[in-house]
């Protein structure tokens, strides 16, 4: 399989997830759009992996320390979410700031 593909498909995941960070309002869908960005980075780093053939699979290796940075990230990044909802009543992040009410 030529190495145009998977970086095509990857550039494609990490501009929807760009759009995702960018473009909502609403905190939950930014988290899915960081996820994005990270699943194409993931995508990256192992069709480079296979392409070069590489002994250590060192592109693997980063892949899953990603997975895992990805994991606390979201953990972390729902406790923020839920704290927003609680504290504001909404998850608005352009609405989110000065005295909660």
């Amino acid at each position: 399989m030529p190495l145009l593909w998977p970086l095509l498909l990857s550039a494609a995941l990490f501009g929807v997830g760009v759009y995702g960070v960018l473009a909502r309002r609403n905190a939950v869908l930014a988290l899915m759009g960081v996820e994005l960005m990270l699943n194409a980075a993931n995508l990256n780093l192992v069709a480079f992996d296979v392409w070069f053939r590489d002994v250590l699979v060192s592109g693997q290796v980063f892949t899953l320390f990603i997975i895992a940075l990805a994991a606390a990230e979201i953990g972390l990044g729902l406790a923020i979410v839920l704290r927003l909802f609680r504290a504001y009543g909404h998850v608005d992040v352009d609405r989110v700031g000065g005295d909660p009410s």
